[in-house]
């Protein structure tokens, strides 16, 4: 008999409820309809910087960024149901006080110009 554990069932769960809310269109045009959070990256422009073998001031000129709520959550230490909270009522900021692979790809992609 396959008994399926309480922590399956809740990452179903979210999933389920967040495939959901990508679904749905929101009225208000501050809120960014696709559950991406800027962030500010010029806490960890050097480290960033260092990463791409790039000069730090393209990292600096760039500024913020939009990420995903989940790349948000972890490089800005803020739990990603804060965020999301955030988002929906108003749009997402915070300030970036590590980096990731996503954050490094996603900075990489905009000094190359898109």
């Amino acid at each position: 008999m396959n008994i399926i554990k309480p922590t399956v069932i809740a990452a179903l769960a979210s999933v389920l409820f967040a495939g959901a809310s990508f679904a749905q269109t929101n009225a208000n045009p501050h809120v960014n309809a696709n559950n991406l959070v800027s962030v500010n990256i010029s806490n960890v422009a050097q480290n960033i910087a260092n990463d791409l073998d790039v000069d730090v001031q393209d990292v600096i000129d760039i500024g913020s960024v939009q990420v995903p709520v989940g790349i948000a959550a972890a490089v800005c230490n803020v739990q990603a149901n804060v965020l999301a909270a955030d988002n929906k009522a108003d749009g997402a900021e915070c300030d970036a006080e590590s980096t990731s692979q996503g954050l490094t790809q996603i900075v990489q992609r905009s000094i190359n110009g898109g």
